[in-house]
């Protein structure tokens, strides 16, 4: 699955070796990808116009790219919606061997969490991508304008499909999110890639973790996707949320053979709730 924020996620033969590049790819589009499509659900009122975060993804102490999210206002059908702007790029010697520079954006409703427009624009090691696309809720229907092809296209879609930025914000105010139980699971519809794909997200516990700011409770997740009628885990792909009323991505890691790859909160400002960190006794 390629996408924004799939982001160069390394093996030690890439990380160290830089050698066996078309495993490359295969890592590239996991941690980025699952910051903007599947951080988690929260209540009503997660997040507000100003909140932005960034994060970053790194091989041990290598640094490998940045990530980050924002919230701006803009006005779509003559009404106030969100214009959320997501980039991530890689840095140093991995922009050297597989450079990608992505942007995704999304307009969707203030109320009601439905998108009306996305934007995608990436650069990821040559393969580029320059695509618009318009939703109708009343016909669910997406028609994608892509600049690069020259060409228009209608995608009949589900009732409650999300881009793949807009469903991060979708789950973030989700009712169930603080009812899970370990091992029980949120499905969406997400439309990506010209095709839309059931994404699900299970709930695996909580656990307190140390980060730069201090030791932050998280909720744990790992996400799959369908494949067929069957749903594949990503990758051993695992994911820390804050359990907080803000539900914003604290950690990422994706195991590999040797090591594992980890994307970390690394600064935020405008977040709508209180960041809650713990005071080590």
């Amino acid at each position: 699955m390629t996408g924004f924020f799939c982001f160069s996620i390394f093996g030690t033969e890439i990380a160290f070796s830089f050698q066996k590049k078309k495993n490359m790819k295969k890592y590239i589009l996991l941690i980025l990808l699952f910051v903007f499509t599947n951080s988690f659900v929260v209540q009503e009122n997660a997040y507000t116009t100003g909140e932005w975060f960034k994060l970053r993804i790194h091989y041990g102490i290598v640094n490998a790219g940045y990530a980050t999210l924002e919230i701006k206002e803009a006005i779509k059908n003559n009404k106030k919606v969100h214009h959320v702007i997501g980039k991530g790029w890689t840095t140093g010697m991995t922009k050297f061997f597989f450079e990608v520079d992505d942007n995704y954006e999304s307009y969707f409703d203030k109320q009601t969490g439905k998108p009306y427009q996305f934007v995608r624009r990436i650069n990821e090691g040559g393969y580029t991508k320059n695509q618009e696309g318009f939703f109708n809720q009343e016909k669910n229907t997406v028609l994608v304008k892509d600049y690069k092809k020259k060409t228009e296209k209608t995608f009949s879609v589900p009732e409650e499909v999300q881009d793949i930025v807009s469903s991060f914000y979708y789950l973030r105010n989700h009712p169930k999110i603080d009812k899970l139980k370990v091992g029980e699971s949120i499905s969406i519809d997400m439309f990506f890639d010209n095709e839309t794909t059931k994404f699900k997200l299970k709930f695996i516990g909580r656990e307190d973790i140390k980060t730069k700011f201090g030791k932050v409770s998280c909720m744990i997740f790992r996400p799959y996707v369908q494949a067929g009628r069957v749903f594949k885990e990503e990758e051993s792909l695992t994911v820390w949320i804050s359990d907080d009323d803000n539900k914003i991505p604290v950690r990422l890691k994706a195991s590999l053979a040797v090591g594992s790859l980890k994307a970390d909160l690394e600064a935020f400002k405008g977040l709508k709730n209180t960041f809650k960190v713990k005071v080590e006794q």
